[in-house]
């Protein structure tokens, strides 16, 4: 958990978080006492149910948006951001009942020693273990691993604090759980605890917990119950979770949030997992509540993880935000205008292929970029996702420093170029598999023309595979199906940039539709600086018979400068070459591959044309479209680079 969220809570999260805690404590704690007085006189317990409904556990909330891909969305962050405030607030809660508990009846000794201990445990952690973590931290060089005495210690300091807790009063959660909170989130000692710990807890505590828990509850003799009371149970729950999504809604609707959106945020709050059996088994365990009404709260929880992530997918699709109403490409801006171009990278040392493309795009004070870098790091030993704009930030999140060397990189580059380009930086840590919403996000909101990711695989400058990552292939797929602009998948072979002259020598192969000339237009960019040579190797069918006349229309607009006049193209090379079929594409394409720097091709997914037939079932990587996965082959011997371009597709 990271507890620098707090600072940062909106007035938004703030009231959704303590709302969904005393909006159904107080409702349900009125029916619970109502239902004492004139229903089920017995079931004295029932306070204590509606209590336990009232939580809205952070690390149940924080699984179930892993589980919908909604982690780092909108939705999802002001969910975490409510959850912790909820989840904090519920412990403070929590210790005061205990306190108010322990004094009736007891020695006044006890009772000092039950509201003193808390607070100096507090104290303990805050001002000695923290910055002992924090000091471990320090001692680990950058990119090493933590001392393994480090992390024993620490883990044995987490079994002390559960006993600790125990024997002065509190429940055996709250010393672990206050001790977990001093350790600094994210690598390299956060991240090094989830590697030492998660394994044992997630693949062999977590289900012998679960297994335990489903053994225990007497779900048959649940029914043998006195009617009454097993109506009070139900009648306490319902009211609960009733009065816990109206506060929830209340707020969201107040602040004009969507309704369909504020009823999913309420739901995801409602939430019920393993922390809730957790308490649940904790109250029988003390003998609060029996087999049966064990059983009883294992069923509500069951239903409820069962029934809210599929309401939650029916009622929040965070894709849909993606889909423009405006024309975002390079075909349609307008002359001279900014070029908005947002770049993805992985690693730090990604930036500098970034920066040979632009230099390649010509930048200047009458055709001015704009550059949003997004640096991608894993979301690794914290819950909760992290976004940074370097441009504003004061402070980094737990003092750590992210993307350092690209902040000076990209300030070094705006400084060269004298205003022709202008340099943003952000940082993105959050899972692989949703890194995709952190990208389609900022291109949405930077109002961004152009995307450029890299391709998962990474050449050196021997010409060798240096690395091939899958889980970068998905991301790029994911943005391709999601992205709000034109993309651009870099395959980047260590050659653009590498000429001794820095020209640069660049070919676009030109076979029409709409990612052809999305290519041309960016080409056309390109060629009108000094130092680019570029090449256009229209190819066309041998038989046009079956091709399409208003694309041809098309294709002939966009090349008529090119092709007649080279008005302001004095640079350009202009090729036109008719083939029959898909194996003589190849063979011309690969022949040209080794004779430049940089290759740019239209991705063309699905289109189906007699220049490729035959092409696409030998395709390795449908990503990159039939000519991009032929260039980017690995048994092709060329260092070229190359850029294969889709143009916007959510219209």
């Amino acid at each position: 958990m990271d507890m620098g969220m707090i600072s940062n809570t909106g007035k938004k999260a703030l009231a959704v978080g303590i709302l969904a805690l005393l909006g159904p404590l107080i409702v349900g704690m009125a029916v619970a006492l109502i239902c004492l007085k004139f229903w089920a006189k017995e079931a004295t317990y029932l306070p204590y149910l509606a209590a336990m409904h009232s939580l809205t556990p952070f690390p149940v909330i924080a699984c179930l948006l892993s589980e919908l891909k909604i982690l780092n969305s909108e939705l999802g962050r002001l969910a975490l951001s409510s959850a912790i405030v909820s989840d904090l607030f519920s412990l403070f809660l929590t210790i005061v009942s205990v306190v108010v508990r322990t004094r009736e009846g007891a020695p006044w000794q006890t009772a000092v020693v039950t509201v003193i201990s808390p607070a100096v445990f507090v104290l303990v952690v805050v001002y000695i273990l923290r910055p002992a973590m924090f000091w471990v931290v320090a001692q680990t060089p950058e990119g090493r691993a933590v001392k393994n005495v480090y992390i024993y210690a620490i883990i044995s300091g987490l079994l002390f604090c559960g006993i600790f807790s125990d024997l002065f009063g509190q429940y055996v959660i709250f010393g672990a759980f206050i001790f977990g909170l001093a350790v600094p989130d994210g690598p390299p000692l956060g991240s090094a605890l989830v590697e030492k710990l998660d394994s044992m807890v997630s693949l062999v505590l977590m289900p012998i917990f679960m297994a335990t828990c489903a053994m225990r509850a007497n779900v048959i003799d649940v029914f043998g119950k006195p009617g009454k009371e097993i109506g009070a149970n139900i009648f306490v729950i319902l009211a609960t979770l009733i009065a816990k999504i109206g506060a929830c809604v209340a707020p969201l609707l107040y602040c004009k949030m969507p309704c369909n959106d504020a009823l999913a945020v309420s739901l995801i709050m409602s939430a019920k997992g393993t922390v809730n059996m957790a308490t649940q088994s904790l109250l029988r365990d003390s003998g609060v509540v029996d087999d049966e009404i064990f059983g009883l709260m294992v069923i509500a929880t069951t239903l409820n993880a069962a029934i809210v992530p599929f309401l939650v997918r029916k009622l929040y699709d965070p894709s849909r935000k993606y889909a423009g109403y405006q024309l975002r490409n390079i075909m349609h801006c307008k002359p001279n205008a900014e070029l908005r171009i947002l770049a993805c990278i992985h690693e730090q040392e990604g930036v500098t292929s970034i920066f040979n493309l632009l230099n390649a795009s010509n930048p200047t004070r009458d055709n001015p970029i704009s550059i949003y870098v997004l640096h991608l790091i894993e979301l690794v030993g914290r819950a909760t996702p992290v976004f940074i704009s370097h441009d504003m930030q004061k402070r980094t999140v737990s003092n750590q420093s992210y993307s350092e060397n690209v902040i000076l990189a990209l300030n070094r580059y705006q400084r060269d170029n004298g205003g022709a380009a202008l340099t943003h930086v952000f940082t993105a840590i959050s899972p692989h598999k949703l890194m995709h919403e952190d990208i389609c996000t900022l291109a949405l909101n930077k109002l961004a023309l152009f995307m450029i990711i890299p391709f998962h695989r990474k050449w050196n400058i021997g010409g060798s595979i240096e690395s091939d990552e899958q889980r970068i292939r998905n991301l790029n797929c994911s943005v391709l199906d999601m992205a709000p602009c034109s993309v651009g998948i870099l395959v980047d072979r260590a050659q653009l940039g590498r000429s001794a002259s820095q020209s640069f020598y660049i070919a676009l192969i030109f076979l029409g539709g709409n990612d052809d000339r999305e290519s041309l237009a960016y080409a056309k960019r390109m060629a009108s600086g000094p130092n680019v040579n570029l090449t256009i190797a229209h190819f066309l069918p041998m038989d046009d018979e079956n091709t399409n006349e208003w694309e041809n229309i098309l294709n002939d607009e966009a090349l008529k400068d090119i092709k007649h006049s080279n008005l302001g193209f004095e640079q350009v090379n202009y090729l036109q070459r008719v083939v029959k079929d898909g194996p003589e594409t190849a063979l011309i394409v690969r022949s040209m591959a080794s004779q430049y720097d940089l290759i740019i091709v239209g991705r063309r997914h699905g289109v189906e044309s007699p220049l490729t037939s035959g092409l696409t079932e030998w395709s390795e990587f449908p990503e990159l479209g039939t000519l991009g996965d032929l260039l980017a082959a690995s048994d092709l011997e060329s260092n070229a680079s190359v850029l294969v371009v889709q143009q916007q597709r959510k219209l």
